[in-house]
């Protein structure tokens, strides 16, 4: 039994899921039943990475969600509209659908999920997160009988790249951006990577289907890398850390025995000690730890066309599985996404972390001292205190913190921005 497919979007993953398509040899056999049937583009005669047969191309996307000869849609446009409304489409006229499409989502995910679960179709997403990295279905089935504690991951290849590059020439962030950009490692406009956008997107995801509830995007805590300088990086170096891009869900037990979740993007200073530390380049990785399983870490590259195409092709397989052995119309239980109500993310206030904070001073005496009442008064212990050198009359200190509340940090901060011998505050990072 063939299961024709139509496909939206002919972009790099697009090409990269044609290639696979048309060339089953060595590959599952169940490749054999997937029938690349429609290809929707926005120019028919764009020169292109892959030869389509002839036929097959279409800028009508909706003739392809409504045809009923379709069985799966393959949503590849990226963006959130049309995408949104196609994929909505899809599952009102009865198709399965997949994704690559992180931002629809991690942001329309419920109104998705509500209308596949009573529709009775699959919404199959792998590659929305960790490109090639199978982790998604991961989550669902073999460690779907672990009690999640954490995810914490690398999970965006453009920042990532950056910082390490960063690393290892000493350079400052807008030199190895331009650089990057240059090579194609990041977008004209890189908004979405380095702010932390896009590791927001997947990071929401992630933590829905590693604590079975949905999540809030728009309460995701996000910060970028922008304001990280060559300087952050080396004294990181000298004190053992590499500055990384996380994304961290975390499980905790409220007062009230109810599950509260810490879901934030934000840079981290990482101990060299930590698996994740040494994840360079455009590389992602994704740290689970649960209950029984302990840790377990997923890496791999997170973007191109090769792995997200790997990962597409892959959700098409599951679906074609279960329909040809299934009986009943309802979505299999291990690869759908049933959880209905949404978690409650403790405020960034009441979360507790280490920090590293990079002073400008002026040449004043009992400058350390005032620093230390002035944390000390809020409760929050200082670890380490360097004062690096003199600039003219002006001193670099680097302070990290032991754990502390974060409210109470910011506080203190706050204070200490308005001493007098206090000159700028360049950096605060959270250490892991």
């Amino acid at each position: 039994m063939a299961y024709n497919i139509g496909l939206l979007g002919l972009g790099t993953v697009g090409a990269g899921t044609v290639e696979i398509l048309l060339t089953p040899e060595g590959r599952h056999p169940l490749l054999g039943d997937l029938n690349l049937y429609r290809v929707g583009v926005r120019d028919l005669h764009k020169s292109r990475a892959v030869k389509v047969p002839d036929g097959l191309l279409t800028t009508d996307l909706e003739a392809i969600v409504t045809d009923e000869a379709v069985d799966i849609v393959v949503e590849l446009i990226g963006g959130l509209e049309p995408a949104r409304s196609l994929i909505l489409q899809a599952i009102a006229h009865g198709k399965h659908v997949v994704t690559a499409n992180k931002a629809v989502i991690s942001r329309y995910g419920d109104e998705i999920y509500d209308a596949a679960n009573a529709a009775g179709v699959y919404v199959m997403l792998e590659a929305a997160v960790g490109g090639g990295i199978p982790v998604i279905n991961p989550l669902k089935q073999a460690l779907g009988v672990n009690r999640i504690q954490s995810v914490i991951g690398i999970i965006n290849g453009t920042t990532n790249y950056i910082l390490s590059r960063m690393e290892q020439e000493g350079s400052d962030f807008g030199d190895v951006l331009a650089d990057a950009q240059s090579l194609g490692y990041a977008e004209a406009d890189p908004t979405a990577d380095v702010d932390g956008l896009d590791a927001a997107d997947k990071i929401a995801i992630l933590a829905a289907l590693a604590f079975g509830g949905r999540v809030k995007r728009e309460e995701v805590h996000c910060e970028g890398i922008r304001s990280i300088s060559a300087a952050d990086i080396s004294y990181a170096e000298k004190l053992g850390f590499r500055i990384k891009l996380l994304a961290i869900a975390h499980r905790e037990e409220s007062s009230d025995a109810t599950d509260r979740l810490q879901i934030r993007v934000h840079p981290t200073l990482v101990p060299h000690t930590h698996p994740l530390a040494s994840v360079n380049g455009v590389f992602n990785a994704i740290l689970v730890e649960g209950d029984p399983i302990g840790p377990v870490m997923f890496y791999g590259q997170g973007a191109g066309a090769g792995p997200t195409a790997s990962a597409v092709t892959s959700d098409m397989i599951n679906i074609a599985a279960i329909l040809k052995t299934e009986t009943e119309p309802i979505p299999h239980p291990l690869l759908s996404c049933t959880h209905q109500h949404y978690c409650t993310l403790t405020p960034l206030e009441e979360l507790n972390s280490r920090f590293y904070i990079r002073l400008i001073a002026k040449d004043r005496p009992k400058v350390i001292g005032h620093l230390g009442i002035i944390f000390g008064d809020r409760g929050v212990s200082l670890e380490s205190v360097v004062q690096i050198g003199f600039r003219g009359d002006l001193a670099e200190i680097v302070i990290v913190t032991h754990e502390t509340r974060e409210g109470n940090f910011r506080q203190a901060l706050a204070q200490v921005k308005e001493l007098e011998a206090i000159d700028s505050v360049p950096s605060v990072i959270r250490v892991l």
